[in-house]
């Protein structure tokens, strides 16, 4: 990814942060198709979701795609195919995307959703930054928390009920980073403060 640096507007936390991150993101060139893909990537638990929500308010309402919708219980990063079918692919045509959200609990695809092709979308989850998706990213964002904080924070989240899930996603996630790491290649690391957030420049490697 060869774009504008967006990581000038690095330093204190506070809404004021977002919003230059916001005009910056709004200023670099389309990515696939019209679209400025940017990529929130991190641990489990890292706090990706939230940081998503803030930034898409940020940016006047951005669309958001979570990839916990692409991914199954058996394919917990197997996700690629239908996110370039469903996503990429209407975005490099200037369409619109149709995608069917994944049901945790009924375990099948739910009713088909639209995400528009705006000017700036975030791909929010685990793998965002992944090799065989930078390609398409205007930017790449890392929550930079460390596997044990998140994970200790998401099971937090999730109730002991969901202890064997959370062994299971741990083993999953440390396979997935060791052979594909997205921290490398961010532009910009997020750090969580108790006010807001704080933005650092990232390692940002190319491939």
């Amino acid at each position: 990814m060869d774009h504008p640096d967006p990581s000038d507007p690095t330093g204190p936390t506070g809404p004021g942060t977002l919003a230059e991150l916001a005009r910056r993101l709004r200023a670099l060139p389309p990515s696939v198709g019209p679209v400025r893909l940017v990529a929130v990537d991190g641990h489990a638990g890292s706090g990706k979701t939230t940081f998503g929500e803030r930034l898409a308010e940020a940016l006047g309402g951005a669309p958001v795609l979570h990839l916990d919708d692409l991914a199954t219980h058996e394919e917990l990063f197997e996700w690629t195919g239908r996110l370039t079918e469903w996503v990429l692919a209407p975005f490099a045509r200037g369409e619109s995307a149709r995608y069917r959200a994944y049901d945790w609990v009924a375990r099948r695809f739910g009713a088909e959703r639209e995400l528009p092709a705006a000017p700036v979308v975030l791909v929010e989850g685990v793998g965002a930054g992944r090799r065989s998706l930078r390609p398409y990213l205007a930017c790449l964002l890392w929550m930079e928390l460390t596997n044990e904080g998140s994970w200790e924070r998401g099971q937090l989240r999730d109730g002991p009920e969901l202890t064997e899930f959370w062994d299971g996603w741990k083993r999953a996630e440390r396979a997935h980073f060791t052979t594909d790491p997205s921290r490398p290649y961010a532009e910009l690391l997020v750090l969580q403060g108790n006010e807001g957030y704080e933005l650092l420049p990232g390692p940002r490697k190319t491939d």
